[in-house]
């Protein structure tokens, strides 16, 4: 595999348009507000976006970094953005899924770069060892650059048999080492039995982590085969447009549309499209759970302020078990 030449067709996606409805108490007890858990400083002092920001900047330059949100939390999330451009910002009316965000994101940098890559974050993960993540999306942007499809899920090396994540079924088990070549994907398991999961992680199957990696016209290739009625809604905003038709038409746009998963609608339906890179040890952790956050706080020593015995039933009983 030979090293991409230039990084200037690069771009980074952080996903910070959720409701964070899980964490809802915990957010409460940390800002006093009924923000969602991306806008919150719930470890170390640093919101969960203001980490993932930092996380990717040594890959992705910042000026080619978007932000997916949703107007309802403007209020939470305009003094640390309020430095990006507006053309960065894509400002959902509602939050209706994962897959409209995904696919105004691309359309959107379509118009900008049409020979752009594009890495797809999730603004609430934590990685212990963030550089070997980091290596893990660089090679997957120089496996995109030169073999222009498929697009790249990074799989993180499960610890357990976790039920509440979704896993991938590689075609072959994810044994060689880390920074190999990316292998296909037989199939997707979505919050699968304890049974089913002790299954997968003998198998050598990995965690989904929902980092995906591609050329700009892979993912709307994928996309419009999988849900060619969803993608026709949005192939008005093809055209170049200013932000403030673009967002009248998002308006119109997302009013006829429902909720839509990108998982469940597009990649479960693409594998033959698909590939997945093993990212080994990097200590994921998707951090939507309560539980998932607390252990997570008291694993990795982080300091917090707001945790104390008795702050929230969650750090109560985890304190207990410590």
């Amino acid at each position: 595999m030979r090293r991409s030449s230039s990084k200037r067709h690069r771009w980074g996606v952080i996903l910070a348009g959720g409701d964070g409805t899980r964490l809802k108490d915990l957010t409460h007890v940390v800002s006093e507000d009924n923000r969602p858990k991306q806008f919150s400083p719930l470890l170390g002092g640093r919101t969960l976006l203001a980490q993932t920001r930092s996380r990717i900047a040594c890959s992705i330059d910042r000026a080619r970094t978007l932000f997916v949100l949703t107007s309802k939390h403007e209020r939470f999330y305009t003094a640390e953005l309020e430095s990006v451009p507006g053309i960065q910002k894509i400002v959902q009316p509602s939050n209706r899924g994962t897959l409209p965000a995904i696919l105004w994101s691309v359309m959107r940098i379509a118009q900008i770069d049409r020979h752009a890559s594009i890495a797809f974050f999730p603004s609430d993960h934590y990685y212990s060892h963030e550089q070997a993540f980091m290596d893990g999306v660089e090679i997957a942007f120089e496996c995109a650059e030169v073999n222009h499809s498929p697009v790249i899920l990074l799989g993180a090396k499960p610890e357990h048999p976790e039920v509440e994540y979704g896993w991938i079924e590689p075609d072959a088990p994810a044994v060689g080492p880390f920074g190999a070549e990316p292998i296909g994907i037989k199939r997707f398991w979505e919050k699968p039995s304890n049974d089913i999961a002790r299954e997968l992680l003998d198998r050598g199957c990995l965690w989904n982590t929902f980092v995906m990696i591609g050329r700009v016209t892979a993912f709307t290739e994928m996309i419009q085969q999988a849900v060619p009625g969803i993608y026709r809604h949005f192939e008005a905003i093809l055209r170049p447009l200013g932000l403030n038709t673009e967002a009248e038409i998002m308006q119109t746009v997302y009013n006829a549309l429902p909720i839509a998963d990108f998982s469940r609608q597009v990649l479960s339906v693409s594998t033959g499209k698909l590939a997945v890179a093993p990212l080994g040890d990097v200590g994921w952790n998707d951090l939507g759970d309560p539980r998932r956050l607390v252990t997570t706080l008291f694993q990795s020593g982080i300091e917090n302020p707001w945790v104390t015995s008795g702050c929230c039933s969650y750090c109560g009983r985890t304190l207990a078990a410590s």
